[in-house]
Formats: structure tokens, C-alpha cells, sequence
């Protein structure tokens, strides 16, 4: 499911979208608000229509529905300020394609089921960090023993 999402998507295009991804998997969900495909969807949609608002010279900032899709989009924001800063506009063009796709994987997994996490499962499946690393890199492998045989 994850490989149609990046088709025709340059490799620039693609990274933008793996890392918008991995925001969405970092997304920590409030204890009684689960983050649902169509929260997603929102949250997305929102954002992409900022970015491409912003392209015609127009600041207006759309907001979602939802209140978990608003704190996604807060946190899609963020990422997508650090990824531009200093970038130009034409990673701007770039983040607000990558979230129409996954505003697009999102709404199809959310019109057959309301409830579905699927896209959000997915994601945490493909992008999350191993277990046991914290997030953070992996420890870099010790140096082999001495080939040199001592008795």
C-alpha cells in the first residue's frame, strides 16, 4: 500500500513524504483521542491547503474539524517549517503534494470504515524506530576482537 503512494514522486518528493509520515507516527494521541484515518485526512487536507494558499500570495491558515487533526496538523507544521527553512518554496510545492497523497490514502481507508486506523498502523509499521533503539540511532557496532591468537 505504501509503494502506490510514491509513484511518480521524485526522490526529493518522496523523502518529503517519508518524513511527513514519520511525524505522523511520532504523534503522540491524547488518552480518550485516538488519531484516526480521517483525522489524518483533516489534518493533512488543512495543511496542504495552507501551503498551496500561501503559493498564491494569500496567508490564510485552514484550520480541521477535529481537535486531534488540529494537533496533528500543529505538529505537520512544524515539520514542514523545519524541512523549508532556507529551502525555498519549491519544498513548500513538494510537502503540499506529499500530504494530498496522504490525504488520499487517508480518505480511502477512512470512507470504507469511520473508525479505521489502517493508514496510521501502516505508517507506524513501515516508519516507527526499532524497538529498543528509543528513536535513536543504532549504537555503532564494537570493533572486531584482534585476529592475533594469544595463548
Amino acid at each position: 500500500m505504501l509503494i502506490p503512494l510514491l509513484q511518480g514522486f521524485s526522490e526529493r518528493q518522496a523523502r518529503v513524504f517519508l518524513m511527513l509520515g514519520a511525524t505522523v507516527v511520532r504523534h503522540k494521541s491524547e488518552a480518550l483521542q485516538t488519531l484516526l484515518d480521517a483525522d489524518i485526512a483533516q489534518a493533512t487536507d488543512a495543511l496542504a491547503a495552507t501551503l498551496e494558499t500561501a503559493s498564491r500570495g494569500i496567508v490564510y491558515e485552514h484550520q480541521p474539524a477535529s481537535v486531534p487533526a488540529a494537533r496533528l496538523t500543529a505538529e505537520l507544521k512544524a515539520a514542514v517549517a523545519e524541512m523549508t527553512q532556507g529551502a525555498g518554496s519549491g519544498v513548500e510545492r513538494d510537502a503540499a503534494g506529499a500530504l494530498r497523497r496522504l490525504e488520499l490514502a487517508a480518505k480511502s481507508t477512512s470512507q470504507r470504515d469511520p473508525h479505521s486506523t489502517q493508514l496510521r498502523d501502516l505508517l507506524h509499521r513501515m516508519l516507527a524506530p526499532p524497538p529498543g533503539t528509543g528513536g535513536q540511532e543504532a549504537a555503532t557496532p564494537a570493533p572486531p576482537a584482534s585476529p592475533l591468537i594469544i595463548p
